[in-house]
């Protein structure tokens, strides 16, 4: 007998995976035992945990975001979204040690930050590969025209970070710019990509 997926189930464990997640940033952050002043190593501690956190929302809303567009699972899609939470877990320590690196803490040399940006942008591109696989599999399966083509956008749309986070791994990977951090800019290509898409593609299925 083929039993249905409980959506409620894989949704609480992703709950809890993003909830270690975030605890694993708080246990990491250290701000000193004297609160009456707060030096350069602390603070730079602060905004590392400060960015982390917010960043790793913006990924929980957008796994929130995957599971109010589609009803449908499956074993791939279930297998898939493993793999996403293992990398969301990884995820956290290469963006800390990177918000840490811009205030001049940590990273030393122009090897050790191409490897952090190797680091960062791998997880960046396995999370967003993860959403854009996990949508495009909803895709197929959808039975309901109009949100076939919703989740086809986002399929596409992810497949942007994916691309964009490749082109930074080679510059990264090639050392170019390293010292001005341009594989980081890089993903500022997102905004105009993203828009230049949705532009195009509303425009084709006519969608206002």
């Amino acid at each position: 007998m083929k039993y249905l997926h409980n959506i409620s189930r894989i949704e609480a464990f992703s709950d809890a995976v993003f909830a270690f997640a975030a605890t694993l940033m708080v246990v990491n952050f250290d701000m000193g035992s004297d609160f009456t002043t707060i030096n350069k190593s602390e603070a730079t501690n602060f905004l590392s945990f400060f960015v982390s956190f917010f960043v790793l929302l913006a990924l929980w809303w957008v796994h929130y975001n995957f599971f109010r567009r589609t009803n449908y699972m499956d074993n791939w899609i279930i297998a898939c979204n493993a793999i996403l939470l293992f990398f969301v877990l990884y995820y956290v320590f290469p963006l800390k040690s990177l918000v840490q690196s811009w205030m001049g803490e940590g990273v030393k040399t122009p090897e050790s930050l191409a490897s952090l940006f190797l680091l960062y942008g791998m997880g960046f591109l396995l999370i967003f590969l993860c959403f854009s696989l996990m949508y495009h599999r909803a895709h197929k399966k959808s039975k309901d025209t109009s949100n076939s083509i919703q989740l086809y956008f986002y399929f596409r749309h992810f497949l942007i970070f994916v691309i964009v986070a490749l082109i930074s791994l080679c510059i990264a990977y090639l050392k170019i710019g390293i010292g001005y951090g341009s594989p980081g800019f890089i993903y500022a290509l997102l905004g105009p990509l993203c828009g230049l898409h949705s532009y195009l593609f509303y425009k084709k299925y006519d969608i206002s």
